[in-house]
């Protein structure tokens, strides 16, 4: 019976022992948060309930040969998205865009599905940055006076003709744009002549050199390329 009676008092004491040790390791007044949900069995996990064990910072972490890069160029085309769908979406060509609108030929091609075009779109900074505006012309000052020049429906026109030359000096009639360098020059709706090139790792629109930032989303009827400066359009 002693025997016995001494192991339950060990018993006792060990759990009392445990129970002391443990409550050191808590502060005081320690409570479990309420919150705190049961985790599912991880074999029932679903991609879905994955966000729920992650915080608004994290982000899981990709699979092994997974792209983490986000700035690709997109390879396929987007065939429920018109080039006007890209502009309009495009803020840094905000400017140019709004261009497009006023000019009724140009709208309409960009949201014709029959008419491929390849879109050589200046940065709002680049538009900003001109010693004049797009549909101003030095000739028309030089020729009229500045206050005459863009005044009644005859400046109104003068104006337009000026814009019109302006957005169509941006508009290669093809996409794509594949062949590079000189021998691959095509005609702008404008008139003028454009070849790119690509020299270290940066493409250029030729004549003038001027860096393509970015090719956008590929719409089914062309493409947008973003330019860090404006073509020639005298």
């Amino acid at each position: 019976m002693k025997p016995l009676l001494s192991s339950y008092l060990i018993i006792i004491l060990t759990t009392l022992i445990l129970t002391i040790s443990a409550r050191r390791l808590l502060p005081h007044n320690f409570q479990i948060p309420s919150t705190i949900e049961r985790k599912p069995n991880s074999n029932n996990i679903s991609p879905r309930s994955l966000s729920h064990y992650l915080s608004p910072n994290q982000k899981p972490i990709l699979p092994s040969g997974t792209m983490g890069n986000t700035n690709t160029k997109p390879t396929t085309r987007n065939q429920s998205l018109y080039i006007t769908d890209i502009l309009s979406k495009t803020r840094e060509i905000a400017i140019f865009s709004s261009l497009t609108r006023d000019i009724e030929s140009v709208s309409a091609r960009f949201n014709n599905e029959a008419q491929n075009s390849t879109v050589l779109a200046p940065l709002n900074s680049a538009i900003q940055d001109l010693p004049r505006k797009p549909w101003e012309d030095p000739d028309d000052y030089e020729r009229f006076g500045e206050t005459e020049a863009y005044a009644g429906k005859e400046g109104e026109g003068r104006a337009a003709k000026n814009l019109r030359r302006f957005v169509e000096a941006h508009i290669v009639p093809e996409a794509p744009w594949k062949q590079a360098g000189e021998e691959g020059a095509l005609q702008t709706v404008g008139g003028g002549r454009v070849w790119w090139k690509k020299e270290r790792g940066k493409v250029y629109i030729y004549p003038g050199k001027i860096e393509v930032q970015k090719i956008d989303k590929k719409a089914s009827n062309g493409e947008v390329w973003v330019l860090k400066g404006v073509i020639n359009y005298a």
